[in-house]
């Protein structure tokens, strides 16, 4: 079981880390399940439209944020959409990838819900898993792995060499 999880402080970091990474992947002919994240600034300059990349089939984008309106303060994650981002990302493990990518341990995953049963599965069938984790989930996501999760420093180079320990012949067919 090869669970690993990278955090960064900036806003955004992240999931341009993670897209950086599963781009080197996929021009390395990689197999990849999962998501990534793209976030488009949004003309009040406060919010961001958030699109994920499904990375496996056509490579869908799911918009998984909504528009609430001016002055609103509930949560814009659109839970629909993540579901059916889910949905995809489980019927690509059939495939059995090299690697599943998931943008982000959040609040949803927290509770239980969005990629953490997909988290499982993939771990289940002994598919490698890399995971965005934000600071204030992080504590539950080491509560969710159990202690085993591996945290991985925020450079390409250094989740490139994770991967090659963890699945080498994997990489090495690529």
């Amino acid at each position: 079981m090869h669970l690993a999880y990278v955090t960064t402080t900036q806003r955004g970091e992240t999931d341009r880390l993670l897209s950086a990474f599963a781009e080197r992947l996929e021009a390395q002919g990689v197999s990849l399940a999962g998501v990534v994240q793209t976030n488009t600034e949004c003309a009040d300059n406060a919010k961001c439209d958030m699109d994920l990349r499904v990375l496996s089939g056509a490579g869908e984008v799911i918009r998984i944020s909504q528009t609430l309106g001016a002055g609103s303060r509930g949560c814009r994650l659109d839970p629909a959409e993540l579901e059916r981002s889910v949905g995809l990302v489980s019927a690509a493990l059939e495939e059995q990838p090299c690697l599943l990518i998931v943008n982000k341990f959040g609040k949803h995953e927290a509770d239980g819900r969005g990629f953490r049963p997909i988290i499982g599965e993939a771990l289940a069938r002994n598919i490698p898993v890399l995971v965005g984790v934000n600071g204030l989930n992080e504590q539950r996501f080491v509560e969710f792995s159990d202690g085993v999760a591996e945290k991985l420093g925020a450079d390409l180079d250094g989740m490139s060499e994770w991967l090659v320990r963890v699945a080498p012949k994997s990489i090495q067919a690529a």
